[in-house]
């Protein structure tokens, strides 16, 4: 799941358009040969594919990021011939990338190699216990009864359950704006019904007693940014994603995924600029009208998409605006998702070694609803951990030079606005070596003497790099009454032509809710106008 910024010649391997051809000009903004182009701020999967689906909406898209190269939190760097993943590492519901290229008229399986996860992870708990998941429902019931056989009946209605949940929550809510109150309000009956009101944590305790198979059906949110323990249980509808549609690695990482989509963005006659920061979205008349960058220059356009940190777009992008709702203080009451620290690192001469490793794993640490607290709640840095550990050399051979592993290892731990924040320019070493002393006693023994590569995120990289609000992992938390209506819509209410995609906005976090996003979006704009000479190019221009 993450994340540095680090410049590379890869970028022209790419094909990154710049801004070479378009001409300087200092007259007003003109709105007439514009009205047909769009502008992206941000390359993550939620603004890429907005753009694909502007583009099939017959829109000249251009996608401006600061970074080198396109993913966003999904892209990756390579280090001593070692690749680190930096964010998702898997898909969950592949169908929804298939619709997308099928809208664009390509396939997405010609341009994309999926490979399935069987057992999707590996969960080792801290008495010795173990569960592994997979999509074969008779495994799964097998693995639930060598745990708990007591618990195989609520097992099944937890399952039913999470099923209730991903028709309502991610095929109806979860594909249609909820930017109107009423359409809210007229769901409450159905969310008490499905007692939205329940935390993911409490829905799994009222199905199964035991304390592993009860962590290992709720600690989903967390890789979306939500609390177990507060997180409606509308989010146990992952355990049916699962279920339904399995869980896949991209070969190549995420990283492909994104190239993919550059791909088709450029085949339907638009740009991917890196590099490149925009540094406000620029309104005309109360309307969104284009962008200026932090070099002062401005480029028009007749719909902006901010695929940006909500948090960010509105007290940043917009901090010139009056605003209606997004205020600075609302934003400031918001509850935020939690940090990450992110340890990549490249191991020599181990793809031998640690035959009982798989892909994923998550090591669990001694306490749950504690540990959580202490992340969520208190915003203390605790002494004990949870670790989710990404070795994609298993699949992915290409990830690291010959005979050699490449990992990422992913501990939850608190954001940057609490009142006692952590000093990570102090803890970040302190931390690395607890989490090299957990996993080699866990799950890597011997581990300190191979790592030849290593590279550090924290909450203090996010937002340096992501420019994420308080540094943490996945924009606002996704509680019940910071979902749906309550969260920030997709079409902005602050000003006309200006829409919102991305990890903050409806329906959320993760792979499929980003790209969720721009589903949404794509719904809410209107379709372009047609224009005589589609080949006209966006007039940069100088800041008055």
């Amino acid at each position: 799941m993450l994340w540095i910024f680090r410049r590379s010649t890869y970028c022209c391997k790419l094909n990154w358009t710049g801004y070479h051809h378009i001409m300087q000009n200092t007259a007003t903004l003109p709105p007439a040969s514009n009205a047909s182009h769009a502008i992206v701020i941000g390359a993550g999967l939620g603004g890429l594919a907005s753009a694909m689906r502007l583009g099939a909406k017959g829109y000249r898209v251009t996608v401006i990021d600061r970074l080198d190269r396109p993913g966003g939190r999904g892209s990756s760097i390579t280090q001593g011939g070692y690749r680190f993943d930096l964010g998702p590492t898997i898909v969950t519901v592949p169908q929804g990338l298939r619709d997308l290229w099928a809208l664009c008229g390509r396939d997405f399986d010609a341009d994309v190699t999926l490979k399935p996860m069987d057992p999707f992870y590996e969960i080792r708990f801290a008495d010795g216990q173990t569960f592994a998941a997979r999509q074969d429902e008779a495994a799964m019931e097998a693995e639930v009864a060598r745990v708990s056989p007591g618990d195989l009946a609520g097992y099944r209605k937890f399952l039913k359950d999470s099923e209730a949940r991903y028709w309502f929550g991610y095929e109806d809510l979860g594909r249609r704006s909820m930017h109107k109150l009423w359409d809210t309000l007229k769901v409450i009956p159905r969310f008490a019904m499905l007692r939205a009101d329940r935390s993911v944590y409490g829905h799994a305790a009222s199905r199964v007693r035991d304390k592993h198979l009860r962590f290992a059906l709720s600690f989903h949110p967390l890789f979306i940014g939500g609390d177990p323990f507060n997180v409606t249980s509308m989010y146990i509808l992952v355990s049916h994603l699962e279920k339904a549609f399995g869980v896949h690695y991209a070969m190549g990482g995420v990283q492909a995924i994104a190239q993919a989509m550059v791909k088709v963005i450029e085949g339907q006659g638009g740009e991917v600029i890196a590099n490149t920061e925009v540094d406000e979205i620029v309104l005309k008349d109360g309307r969104a009208a284009g962008v200026k960058l932090l070099s002062g220059e401005m480029l028009p356009a007749a719909v902006v998409v901010s695929n940006a940190d909500a948090g960010h777009t509105y007290d940043r992008l917009m901090r010139n605006a009056p605003k209606k709702r997004w205020t600075p203080a609302k934003l400031k009451r918001a509850r935020w998702s939690m940090g990450l620290y992110v340890w990549y690192f490249g191991t020599k001469g181990t793809r031998e070694m640690w035959k009982d490793v798989g892909h994923h794993s998550i090591v669990v640490g001694p306490r749950y609803r504690e540990h959580i607290k202490d992340i969520f709640i208190r915003g203390r840095l605790a002494d004990d951990m949870s670790l989710y550990v990404h070795r994609p050399t298993v699949t992915d051979p290409s990830c690291a030079p010959e005979g050699d592993d490449t990992f990422y290892v992913l501990s939850p731990v608190p954001h940057l606005g609490h009142d006692n924040g952590v000093d990570w320019q102090t803890e970040e070493e302190p931390y690395r070596q607890k989490m090299l002393a957990m996993l080699e006693d866990r799950l890597l023994p011997g581990l300190a003497s191979h790592v030849t590569e290593s590279l550090v995120f924290t909450p203090e990289t996010f937002k340096s790099r992501y420019l994420s609000p308080l540094g943490t992992g996945f924009s606002i938390e996704p509680r019940i009454l910071q979902s749906a209506w309550f969260r920030p819509h997709n079409i902005s209410e602050e000003a006309p032509g200006l829409y919102l995609a991305g990890a903050g906005t409806h329906p959320g976090a993760g792979v499929p809710g980003v790209l969720g996003t721009a589903e949404v979006l794509a719904t809410l704009v209107p379709d372009a106008p047609k224009v005589r000479d589609r080949a006209d190019t966006p007039t940069r221009m100088a800041a008055e």
